[in-house]
């Protein structure tokens, strides 16, 4: 049975459920009618896009595979029709995808597929429970829609912390009217990796859960902890992994019921960052599904012009990326279009995606994605020559030349959002901390049961500020599904964007898109446990 047959029924439930939500932000005790992801307002929208009159039929089976990392290293995992990454999707601006999802997963679990970045019609948005119900084991989806802003996207699931395992593709919309001028694409797909190695993303929530109030780390470990973040100073040498990112042997459960550390990352540092890198430890950083010591080659001729695109479908890992030999210039971000702008390195957040124009000179050279403040690197090779191949530690200069991160970057002239006041003005505080492992926005934990309890609420038309104030000492992802937003007054146009601990940024959105949209946090772990929260439009 397909259950694509229950989705208006469930839908239909979710408007009803919406319609007795208490507004957000508001402290007003009204109950606004939410617009319900599958209602004629969405339909409306949806008519309004340019369409080219092709469909991609796509059919993708989420399954237990064994996958290979390279150097002859094999891990069990789920993945899309047996690799990972997924097999590249692409189409043209106006193009409809018709996807069908097969869940063949064990042990009954549920799954759906988001296409992160990619403002769709509401009810295709993969998000469970706010969209959907998760697709159930045994059970065909259909997504349909029609994708009509060109960029660099990918997709997963959005259920759990299945983003962690192998479930996950790039999706490339080109655009009929390219601009910019090159010679070929490399699609660059970056990791971090435990499936199936160190146990599953299961295993390391499960330990993170407990957070850091549970661990023993002997008479004084909770002295130097604060209740907001790791704060772990004397933790720096604990295990970081080799430059390899292979993990080193784990502490075992402690006989007095404390908690071992399999999993949790401690020590991990960056100052671009703002301090604290990462909660998780991965034996593996991968490109393209590939270790160092094995990686992907991609071949091509001296003097051609290539254009990288650049997807960090990581769990918990920002990525720090340059081509060894090379300057990159940098065109694109979140798939819309910057002023160009020539760097050695970009940080890329979890959910991030840059383009990046470079072209290559004679010989072999390291793409090195260094996993920011974790002393690990994922590696693949550009051969345009003859030459032997670094060796898997190897660290560009680049890596230490001029880094940029999305707050240097601006809006291309085209795609700016006009002057205009914002309507509405949201404070999205980002809570918690690693003590008792308790993310969340504005202090609450978002609701799975219950996903239209506390909604931010906005109105079509509407121009839309959204105050992220971090409260943490850690850094977090801010993903907002449906709409792109810029980043200050003339920043870039992104989906997902990063913001530091103790500091806080201010994106603008026109509300076009309407339906129930999450607002997370890309960190897999910070998200699941309740950094959540309901963008809905009122009816």
């Amino acid at each position: 049975m397909n259950s694509i047959n229950r989705r208006s029924v469930l839908l239909a439930g979710l408007s009803v459920a919406g319609a007795g939500a208490l507004a957000a932000c508001s402290g007003s005790s009204s109950t606004p009618a939410l617009i319900s992801p599958s209602g004629p307002a969405v339909a409306t929208a949806d008519k309004k896009r340019t369409k080219s009159g092709r469909t991609h039929e796509l059919a993708l089976t989420a399954a237990q595979a064994k996958v290979d990392l390279g150097a002859g290293l094999t891990a069990s995992t789920w993945a899309f029709s047996g690799q990972t990454p997924g097999k590249e999707v692409r189409v043209s601006a106006g193009d409809t995808l018709a996807a069908t999802l097969s869940n063949q997963l064990p042990n009954q679990t549920t799954t759906s597929i988001h296409w992160h970045g990619i403002a769709l019609r509401n009810d295709m948005d993969g998000a469970p429970p706010a969209t959907q119900t998760a697709v159930r084991a045994g059970r065909n989806f259909t997504y349909r829609f029609t994708a009509d802003a060109p960029g660099t996207y990918f997709f997963h699931p959005h259920v759990g912390v299945q983003l962690d395992r192998g479930l996950y593709a790039p999706l490339i919309v080109e655009d009929p009217k390219e601009p910019l001028s090159y010679d070929g694409e490399w699609v660059v797909v970056l990791d971090d990796w435990l499936d199936g190695v160190t146990g599953t993303p299961d295993d390391a929530f499960a330990e993170l859960k407990q957070g850091m109030g549970g661990m023993h780390m002997g008479e004084d470990s909770g002295s130097s902890a604060d209740s907001s973040g790791h704060g772990m100073g004397h933790m720096g040498g604990m295990d970081l992994g080799s430059g390899t990112g292979a993990a080193s042997s784990s502490p075992s459960p402690t006989s007095d019921g404390g908690m071992s550390t399999k999993f949790m990352l401690m020590g991990a540092q960056s100052p671009l960052l703002g301090g604290d890198a990462g909660d998780v430890k991965y034996p593996h950083h991968l490109i393209n599904g590939r270790v160092p010591a094995d990686p992907e080659v991609f071949r091509t001729k001296p003097g051609k012009r290539v254009r990288l695109r650049l997807i960090n479908a990581g769990g918990d890992t920002a990525y720090r990326v340059a081509l060894g030999g090379h300057r990159l210039t940098l065109t694109h971000t979140d798939g819309f279009p910057i002023r160009h702008q020539q760097v050695d390195a970009v940080l890329i957040g979890m959910g991030e995606r840059y383009d990046a124009l470079v072209t290559l000179g004679d010989g072999v050279f390291p793409l090195v994605a260094l996993a920011e403040g974790k002393n690990a690197t994922g590696m693949a090779l550009v051969r345009t020559g003859s030459g032997s191949a670094p060796k898997p530690t190897t660290r560009p200069k680049e890596l230490d030349g001029t880094i940029i991160t999305a707050s240097q970057l601006r809006a291309a002239d085209d795609v700016g959002l006009p002057s205009r006041k914002a309507d509405q003005v949201h404070r999205i505080a980002l809570t918690g901390g690693m003590m008792t492992y308790n993310w969340a926005i504005n202090g609450k934990r978002f609701d799975m049961d219950n996903p239209t309890a506390s909604p931010i609420t906005v109105e079509q038309g509407q121009r839309v500020r959204l105050d992220f104030v971090n409260t943490t000492t850690m850094w977090h992802p801010m993903h907002l599904h449906g709409h792109t937003y810029q980043l200050g007054t003339g920043g870039p146009r992104k989906d997902t964007a990063i913001v530091l601990p103790r500091k806080t940024l201010s994106v603008f959105f026109d509300a076009d898109n309407p339906g129930q949209w999450m607002l997370h946090c890309h960190n897999a772990y910070h998200g699941e446990v309740g950094m959540m929260a309901l963008v809905a439009y009122q009816s």
